[in-house]
């Protein structure tokens, strides 16, 4: 039974690690990464990097390498690839599950102002504050170039390229953060506005903490849509369920 993980997420490495300890014989996992990040931490297991070409493309892939079941494990903000995937699963005739991590929910304290996109949310910075956490990750930081009258400390896994807001400095980190590690962050860097997506998990969470205690602003870009139709679990343990029953049972029901 070959398994193929789009991957690229804490969850889609848990699930690849899952795998990896099932003493079933003849299971194999490849877990696909995107290549956007230079040294990314590798899942056990077969690994492939780089683009399938669209969802013709992906499509290609499942029948030349025999794939028996697909699972869409991706960032939540990664949402071409999930169309992608839905389209090729349902040409192929392979059984997809996605593996979605659930949003954030603000709690009593936030001050959340939600945005449909970067746009929208350099649009509503100006009215919030000077100096600004941008939590967004490398990609899309032109967005923010043109507002050279505020302060950005962007962090990032990999160090961001031009356009970039004039007035910036880079963090080059990667999760899990801490609580205290965030609230220094916070005060060291006298930031009065922080901007997120939704990427929801508990890795980057706690700097929603540490703004909630400090009073600040959150700017949320909320996530884009996702395919309909598609079986969705929220955890690599309910995903591994999902494997074995699709295994054992020679076809893959309905999540649980």
């Amino acid at each position: 039974m070959h398994v193929l993980i789009l991957g690229g997420t804490t969850e889609a490495r848990r699930l690849a690690e899952l795998l990896a300890a099932d003493p079933s014989p003849g299971l194999r996992v490849t877990t696909s990464l995107a290549g956007r990040v230079a040294a990314p931490r590798l899942p056990p297991g077969e690994v492939r990097v780089g683009g399938f070409g669209g969802a013709e493309g992906l499509a290609g892939w499942l029948r030349e390498h025999e794939v028996d079941a697909l699972i869409d494990a991706t960032h939540p903000f990664a949402g071409t690839i999930s169309f992608h995937a839905a389209r090729a699963a349902t040409a192929v005739h392979v059984p997809l599950l996605a593996l979605r991590r659930l949003g954030w929910v603000p709690a009593k304290g936030d001050d959340w102002h939600e945005a449909d996109s970067l746009e929208q949310a350099a649009a509503l910075l100006p009215a919030l504050g000077r100096r600004v956490f941008l939590t967004t990750g490398r990609m899309g930081l032109a967005t923010f170039a043109n507002l050279t009258d505020l302060w950005f400390l962007v962090r990032s896994v990999d160090a961001p390229e031009p356009p970039t807001p004039p007035r910036m400095k880079v963090l080059l980190d990667r999760g899990p953060f801490t609580l205290d590690g965030e609230r220094e962050l916070l005060r060291a860097h006298r930031i009065d506005v922080v901007v997120t997506k939704d990427s929801g998990g508990a890795a980057t969470a706690p700097k929603l903490t540490a703004a909630r205690e400090a009073g600040l602003p959150v700017v949320v870009v909320r996530r884009p849509q996702a395919p309909e139709g598609v079986q969705a679990v929220q955890d690599a343990e309910q995903a591994l369920r999902w494997v074995r029953r699709g295994r054992d049972l020679r076809t893959f029901p309905d999540t649980d």
